[in-house]
């Protein structure tokens, strides 16, 4: 099979799942959702096989598609007629002015606009390229996608039977909406000419909007229309960007615009499509929709809101580095994201609700992806897309390993999840692997975010230098705490606990198993990673020939691999040869067995502890406004300044 047709399988075969799911129900869409699972896996698999094997290091795709184009114009103007119904039918008008003046502009420029254009439409123009980076966002999208969907067959059983028998069951819906999506972000990443990436880019808003609103409750309604105005804000920035590419450079490929010659005049529509990708990627200003988006099954949380959609911001802004490198379009970009990092970190010490935790987490990581964008260096590339790697497994398994707790125990309260390992101790493990993931060495973010601060420090703009220090040192610290606390809290061992029944499905398990063991993978391969995946792309963009990850770097990581296993176990045998006098934990009262002492009120009560979430100094009420007010000024300036260099 000839390695093109794997890619337009991978576009189009989850559009026909999409298709499939929205009309059957039981049996038939476990078959249904397993099997496109496994093909599309087995579909990325083979072509990331392939591309090794040839060696490749580009592959650019499809001049000639007038008759696609068309498609995707039909497309764009059911999207904008699907809103506009929607925003009619709930009285949110904003969101449907916002989608129409977007889409009546874009189609405006691919009929007639561009043709006026001398030599807009160059002979050599493809619109699928592939690189490494590609390759790294297919396998994100393949793996990690499709096993969210996986898991979401035992989920949503439970979804409705257990916790909210309330809501209207729409899993037919649920289900189409997930594999619409999945095929979006392939057509997304797969993507050179912007016509056909904003096409993608909207598809994937508006399929958040959504899943967001599956429940229909008041509250769901509200964030699933704030989640959509911010991104089509965000889209209207991207259709500006197109135009002004167009009327201005004839540009209308991502790839020419990467490989074009820096300069002021350049900097604006670069600034507007780095806007549209902040928005995506819920930075501040923009993250409240990312909360909100919380109200949707965990399975949407995971792969829309964690493992992929939000991806495809920093995505972009990952391709845009070269182009971020050193101006004011760069410099908003990294202080956004470096702010964003620090103050949601700040935010996700005051939270008990695990999922809420998770998506101020995810906001923070995606902050530190876009502050190395912004500095577009070769080490902040490598950076983030090392960020971005472990990013998508590790939430994506928090995400589902919440959802399942939450399933089997009724609520998804850090403060009750005390002594998991001891109730739950499948779903402890993967809760303690995602965690891990996400700071502790060998794995990867932690090794990431000391080549971001090693760059961030060479910086060639040192005031901004400076600051995107202080954010990632401040940011990182907070990170430590929460993810700790969290930690500590579910291998608690408490006496008389015992074994709670596990509900969770085997699709659950089997998504979560497979989430923990890449984890684990991941953290073993990663120098190979680099060596072989990310560092050929960043040395390539970067026009570099020094590995970013050395071979005694490797060796140290792979020591610290081996040592993170050996040490604990070598402790543990030490120990167990060690006998200890028991005694009983001192309590301001008078002590009893197991926990149990008896109050100065001679009342008897159990010791608990619980965790410290610094309201009276992190709290929403201190911090959000705030941080909003200057995250909005950061934007308005420098977007001002770019403006003014252009002119």
């Amino acid at each position: 099979m000839k390695i093109e047709y794997i890619l337009y399988f991978l576009i189009l075969f989850p559009f026909l799942s999409a298709v499939l799911l929205a009309f059957v129900k039981g049996t038939a869409r476990k078959i249904v959702t397993f099997s496109s699972s496994a093909l599309i896996i087995g579909a990325a698999v083979s072509f990331t096989a392939i591309w090794a094997a040839r060696g490749s290091t580009t592959l650019s795709l499809l001049q000639d598609t007038h008759i696609i184009d068309y498609i995707m114009i039909a497309g764009e103007i059911f999207l904008m007629a699907l809103v506009c119904v929607l925003s009619v039918k709930w009285k949110k008008y904003y969101a449907g002015l916002l989608s129409v003046v977007q889409t009546v502009a874009i189609i405006w420029f691919e009929l007639s606009g561009s043709k006026s254009i001398k030599g807009f439409e160059p002979a050599a123009q493809y619109h699928i390229y592939i690189d490494f980076l590609s390759v790294v966002m297919i396998l994100i999208i393949a793996v990690v996608g499709t096993l969210i969907t996986v898991f979401a067959v035992g989920y949503m059983k439970d979804y409705h039977n257990k916790l909210h028998t309330q809501f209207k069951d729409r899993t037919k819906f649920f289900f189409a909406m997930m594999y619409t999506f999945i095929g979006a972000m392939f057509g997304l990443v797969m993507s050179s000419n912007l016509n056909w990436m904003y096409f993608f880019w909207e598809i994937t808003s508006v399929v958040s909007f959504l899943m967001i609103g599956y429940s229909r409750t008041p509250k769901a309604i509200d964030n699933c229309f704030r989640a959509l105005w911010m991104n089509l804000l965000g889209g209207c920035g991207f259709c500006a960007a197109i135009l002004w590419l167009g009327f201005k450079f004839s540009i209308s490929d991502l790839q020419a615009l990467i490989a074009s010659k820096s300069s002021a005049a350049l900097v604006p529509p670069i600034l507007l499509l780095a806007f549209a990708a902040l928005t995506k990627s819920a930075q501040l200003p923009f993250s409240r929709w990312l909360l909100g988006a919380m109200v949707a099954p965990t399975p949407s949380s995971a792969l829309l809101h964690s493992a992929t959609m939000v991806k495809a911001g920093v995505y972009l802004l990952l391709r845009l580095a070269p182009q971020l490198n050193g101006n004011y379009a760069g410099y908003m970009v990294a202080l956004i994201g470096g702010f964003t990092f620090l103050i949601t970190s700040m935010l996700a010490i005051t939270v008990t609700d695990g999922k809420k935790l998770l998506a101020y987490s995810t906001i923070s990581n995606l902050g530190l992806i876009t502050a190395c964008s912004g500095v577009g260096s070769s080490e902040t590339v490598w950076a983030g897309i090392s960020l971005m790697i472990f990013h998508a497994v590790s939430k994506s398994l928090l995400f589902q390993t919440v959802g399942a707790i939450e399933n089997t125990t009724g609520s998804r309260d850090i403060e009750k999840m005390h002594g998991l390992i001891i109730r739950q101790p499948k779903l402890a493990l993967t809760l303690v692997i995602g965690i891990a993931g996400m700071f502790l060495a060998p794995f990867g973010m932690l090794v990431s975010k000391w080549a971001a601060l090693k760059s961030f420090i060479d910086t060639d703009n040192k005031t901004v230098g400076i600051i995107l220090v202080i954010f990632i040192c401040f940011g990182s610290a907070t990170t430590l705490f929460y993810w700790a606390k969290w930690l500590l809290k579910a291998i608690a061992v408490i006496p008389k606990e015992s074994r709670e029944p596990d509900c969770s499905g085997r699709s659950e398990w089997f998504s979560l198993y497979t989430h923990a063991a890449l984890m684990l993978i991941l953290c073993f391969a990663f120098p190979f990673v680099s060596k072989y995946v990310i560092s050929p792309y960043v040395e390539r963009i970067f026009n570099i020939a020094n590995p970013l990850l050395s071979d005694g770097n490797m060796i140290i990581m792979i020591f610290m691999v081996i040592m993170v296993f050996v040490v604990p176990t070598l402790v543990g045998i030490f120990n167990s040869k060690i006998s200890y006098d028991k005694s009983t934990v001192y309590i301001n009262g008078v002590g009893k067995k197991d926990m149990y002492f008896t109050d100065s009120m001679g009342e008897d009560k159990r010791m608990y502890l619980a965790g410290w979430y610094l309201d009276d100094i992190f709290s929403k009420k201190k911090l959000w406004n705030l941080s909003l007010i200057i995250s909005a000024t950061l934007i308005v300036v420098y977007t001002v300044l770019a403006i003014g260099g252009a002119l």
